[in-house]
């Protein structure tokens, strides 16, 4: 039940609005984008290492910077990539991540990893003889990063 003194309030309530954490990419799961700048990044207090980084301006004309994950990379300046959300723990400021592997742009995926492959865009080495796109020298491919 309202009060008389609830009543008496001239200006409405208002309702509270959350600020988003991906925003840039709008509600969307991905964006394509085009890098900028590739370069290092020193991680928080007690992690240290040598973070690959990039920033990217997206089809929606917003800035951002993303992580690139997994051991090297072939980015450069003007490289296509697809941005997702999530960041890495110990990097302030990074909230979006770079998808390996992804069709039509100039990411590779990693490809020495045999565990968790689909995050790194690797297909299966073995099943690969048999795909259509690689003309039956899909080992011979994956061998040669090995």
């Amino acid at each position: 039940m309202i009060t008389i003194g609830q009543l008496t309030i001239r200006k409405k309530r208002k309702i509270r609005y959350f600020k988003k954490k991906r925003a840039a990419i709008d509600r969307c799961p991905q964006r394509k984008g085009v890098c900028i700048k590739v370069h290092i990044m020193t991680p928080k207090k007690p992690c240290s290492a040598r973070r690959a980084i990039t920033r990217v301006k997206i089809t929606n004309k917003k800035m951002v910077t993303c992580h690139i994950p997994g051991v090297d990379h072939n980015l450069k300046k003007f490289s296509t990539v697809l941005v997702r959300g999530g960041h890495p723990n110990d990097l302030p400021g990074v909230h979006y991540k770079v998808i390996r592997g992804a069709r039509k742009t100039d990411i590779q995926p990693v490809y020495k990893r045999t565990s968790s492959r689909s995050r790194y865009g690797v297909k299966n080495p073995q099943r690969l003889h048999r795909l259509r796109y690689t003309r039956g020298k899909g080992d011979k491919i994956y061998q040669q990063y090995a």
